[in-house]
């Protein structure tokens, strides 16, 4: 049986990193992909917004490694040419009954430590956007935008020069604890069975699956899986915003917001869906429950304005309605199996804290 020190199961966008950052320890690193390529799961079906870390409750996990993972994320994207732009973002009040929210919020960017956001008049948000409709604004400079196949692609790159392999096509089928290691057997066109030190759990949607195949894992310590799908809306003219516009947050979500892609492409959403099966088919008829929400920022928008654009299925650990939940990094401590990693609940800011949680990963498999 061929042994390989390090497996990392999945190659999103976090199993990437992970690889990356194991790869440049010196650790022999296999990345096995059950699909045919990168990011082909939650990885592709984002925002691709670099978020500064400012709405999540101080004190999780995902709060710190959003911050941290955003200016090493800038960072990573200055040093591999990975297209990127820091367009900043505007967090809009449209009523007065809105602005002791928008002030709450600012109190959370700062308690997270994001201490550059920018407080705003009506007047000033307009001198930025005159589009905008509003009565006071908050900008957040260090909000961007990033090319999210190219930071992959990127990452992929650095893993594999540093002795990295990719396996794609090779699904995980079951793992098990064994004298020395952990015995790791895949499917696919060709089915092998792998002897691996450090196993790495990074499959998405898949983790808890993933989990579960694995003999001697307690499924008590699984927590559930609900799909939360986003559905996403493009703006078929050009847009009239240079920024990405965020109102006040609402039940279950961030608010109807809107973003752009690096090509200038306006998109809104997201509109939640809680579903029961994997389903990336956006319903053209939802799109009217959008005009009202944007309307109350941006007034022209026009009837047919809206296109269906993608959904995005969000890992969430959470029931609907409940409440914020922190990224799941597993170890030994909580599930009982030395040199074994599951990531459970990774969604947003997933992308952003990318590199922090894999540095997060390497830090706990050393210990």
């Amino acid at each position: 049986m061929e042994q390989v020190e390090c497996i990392v199961v999945g190659a999103g966008v976090v199993g990437l990193a992970v690889a990356r950052v194991l790869a440049r320890t010196g650790r022999e690193v296999i990345v096995i992909e059950a699909e045919r390529g990168i990011g082909t799961g939650v990885s592709s079906r984002s925002s691709e917004v670099i978020h500064a870390g400012i709405y999540y409750p101080t004190g999780l996990t995902k709060s710190r490694l959003c911050v941290e993972g955003k200016e090493k994320l800038y960072a990573f994207c200055c040093e591999h040419h990975v297209p990127h732009r820091r367009v900043g973002k505007l967090l809009v009040a449209t009523s007065a009954a809105e602005l002791p929210h928008l002030e709450a919020i600012r109190k959370q960017a700062v308690a997270n430590g994001v201490n550059d956001l920018v407080p705003l008049t009506a007047a000033e948000a307009r001198d930025l956007e005159p589009a905008l409709e509003c009565v006071a604004a908050t900008l957040s400079p260090s909000t961007g935008i990033i090319d999210s196949h190219a930071f992959m692609f990127a990452l992929q790159a650095d893993a594999e020069a540093h002795g990295a392999m990719v396996a794609f096509e090779t699904p995980l089928i079951t793992s098990e604890v064994a004298p020395g290691g952990i015995i790791v057997e895949t499917g696919g066109a060709s089915p092998m069975k792998l002897k691996t030190s450090m196993l790495v759990n990074a499959a998405g949607l898949g983790a808890q699956g993933v989990a579960r195949s694995m003999a001697g894992m307690a499924v008590e310590k699984i927590p559930p899986l609900h799909l939360a799908k986003g559905n996403y809306y493009a703006l078929a003219r050009r847009s009239p915003f240079s920024h990405l516009i965020y109102p006040m947050p609402s039940e279950g979500g961030l608010g109807v917001h809107l973003t752009l892609d690096m090509g200038g492409q306006a998109r809104f959403g997201p509109d939640i869906e809680w579903i029961d099966e994997i389903d990336y088919q956006v319903n053209a008829e939802r799109a009217g429950r959008f005009y009202a929400a944007i309307r109350r920022y941006w007034p022209e928008l026009r009837e047919g304005d809206l296109l269906p654009a993608y959904a995005g299925i969000r890992p969430k650990i959470e029931r609907p309605g409940g409440p914020t939940t922190d990224f799941m990094i597993h170890t030994a401590e909580q599930h009982g199996i030395p040199n074994v990693v599951h990531l459970f609940g990774i969604e947003s800011p997933g992308l952003t804290s990318a590199l922090a949680i894999a540095e997060e990963v390497a830090a706990r498999l050393s210990r």
